[in-house]
């Protein structure tokens, strides 16, 4: 089992709901290893550490083992150690929690500067 792409891999470990997206995700250049974007066919193999952007979200994920089919989400801890750093989640959190992006009724369309400082609130 030598011979699992990567975006099957990351559909199998419901990183993402379905193998398109992972397939787009991957021709969109989301997926890298080692700084640089794998394309979908890219061939994994255990011990390996991607960097997922996902969303609004800068994952890393190192592969444990490999795995043809879809698991249950209990499951994919055996599969997937997640290295993501815990600010990351903490930031994805108070995002969600001040809302960035609601806006004061009548407060008119944001002006280039205000979607400068929210696309970097929410990027980076």
């Amino acid at each position: 089992m030598s011979d699992i792409r990567i975006d099957k891999y990351l559909w199998a470990v419901r990183l993402f709901k379905t193998r398109s997206l992972a397939t787009d995700a991957c021709r969109a250049g989301k997926i890298k290893m080692n700084g640089l974007p794998v394309k979908a066919s890219h061939e994994i193999s255990e011990g390996e550490i991607y960097e997922l952007n996902i969303e609004q979200m800068h994952r890393t994920v190192q592969v444990k083992a490999l795995l043809a089919n879809r698991v249950g989400a209990k499951l994919v801890e055996n599969y997937l150690t997640d290295l993501t750093p815990v600010e990351e989640y903490e930031r994805i959190q108070m995002a969600r929690q001040y809302g960035f992006e609601k806006r004061d009724r009548g407060a008119g369309r944001p002006t280039k500067r205000d979607r400068r400082e929210i696309e970097e609130f929410k990027y980076y």
